[in-house]
């Protein structure tokens, strides 16, 4: 059923729940699992082309390990670094997912309530709404039936 599985992710704890469950998705032969990194920068005045985190070059080495993690697993699984203004993040990543034709999009979800999600935000509540295809949003609870042999950081336990 699902072929084409993007997994969203910042490189943060968050992001990573969902990366059972989007490698659970993608298991199927003929499936392929898009790993998509958002790059956000700043917008405007001196900091304009800055990326948001200070972090970005540890953030991406990490994501890259989980993705090498993924292929050594047996996972058809890529990599692909996109760019977005801050506060832009969920268009891009929704936009790739419908040029690559995915059948659902996993992201891990901070587990805000429903007042705090509206106020604060976030990208997975706009993929919610903005998104072509299914989002599976990962809550902080959730925990995949794999996880007791897989871990999220790509070693077995």
């Amino acid at each position: 059923m699902f072929k084409n599985v993007v997994w969203a992710t910042d490189g943060s704890e968050v992001a990573d729940r969902g990366l059972l469950f989007a490698e659970a998705l993608a298991a199927g032969e003929g499936s392929q699992l898009v790993v998509v990194h958002c790059r956000e920068f700043f917008v405007g005045g001196r900091a304009y082309g800055y990326p948001l985190n200070a972090d970005e070059d540890e953030l991406e080495a990490k994501i890259e390990g989980q993705v090498a993690a993924l292929r050594d697993r047996g996972v058809d699984a890529r990599l692909e670094v996109v760019d977005a203004p801050a506060g832009r993040a969920a268009h891009v990543i929704a936009e790739r997912a419908r040029e690559l034709g995915a059948d659902a999009i996993v992201v891990g979800t901070r587990g805000h309530g429903p007042v705090a999600g509206l106020l604060l935000g976030s990208v997975t509540q706009r993929l919610l709404h903005i998104a072509e295809c299914p989002v599976l949003a990962v809550p902080p609870t959730a925990v995949p039936a794999e996880a007791e042999t897989v871990g999220a950081k790509g070693g077995a336990r």
